[in-house]
């Protein structure tokens, strides 16, 4: 790697797995997977060629504003306001509600009286009413992964699950595709 360029190998084609023959100039949409399955692409073009063990390809470093993530998600995630009781490491305890929730996470509101960070782990409880009218409790630990600030100060903190139990992610799940259901149905 150098400063204003990367090496690759030459990159196959998907359809057939083919290498594809590049020439300088050539446009690429790249993209690269980091920790925690997210997705980040970038646009750049072929600026020439090292002969090393194998024949690399040299692309233009992107500016670091123009490289993109998209979170790869396992589950379905849906917006849902449910009461959120959560308990820091420190013995904190605080009520807030949900934005969003699914079956790998979910995110909430928080202000600025709370402190936290990324890596934080919680012991959370989520309060979820079904459809047929019935209450159930999902308990897991959740560790903090973002937190967004928000312009009225407040931020949006989220969580992925890092201890919960089948039967407490079938819980969520179900509520998920209830909600999706209603969605659908407007």
């Amino acid at each position: 790697m150098e400063e204003e360029a990367f090496l690759i190998e030459i990159p196959m084609q998907e359809k057939n797995g083919r290498l594809k023959k590049l020439f300088i100039g050539d446009e690429l949409s790249v993209y690269f997977l980091t920790e925690g399955g997210i997705k980040n692409y970038f646009n750049t073009h072929v600026i020439g060629f090292k002969e090393d063990v194998i024949r690399m390809v040299k692309i233009r470093k992107p500016a670091a504003d123009s490289i993109f993530k998209i979170q790869r998600r396992s589950f379905l995630r849906v917006n849902a306001e449910l009461e959120l009781a959560v308990k820091d490491s420190l013995g904190g305890r605080f009520l807030v509600h949900t934005e969003d929730i699914g079956g790998g996470g979910t995110s909430f509101l928080s202000d600025a009286k709370t402190s936290m960070k990324i890596g934080d782990g919680l012991s959370c409880w989520v309060l979820i009413n079904y459809r047929n009218g019935s209450t159930e409790h999902a308990n897991f630990e959740g560790e903090i992964v973002r937190i967004k600030k928000l312009e009225n100060g407040r931020s949006l903190v989220m969580l992925k699950f890092a201890e919960i139990s089948d039967s407490e992610r079938q819980k969520i799940i179900r509520y998920c595709f209830e909600r999706q259901f209603d969605f659908r149905n407007r």
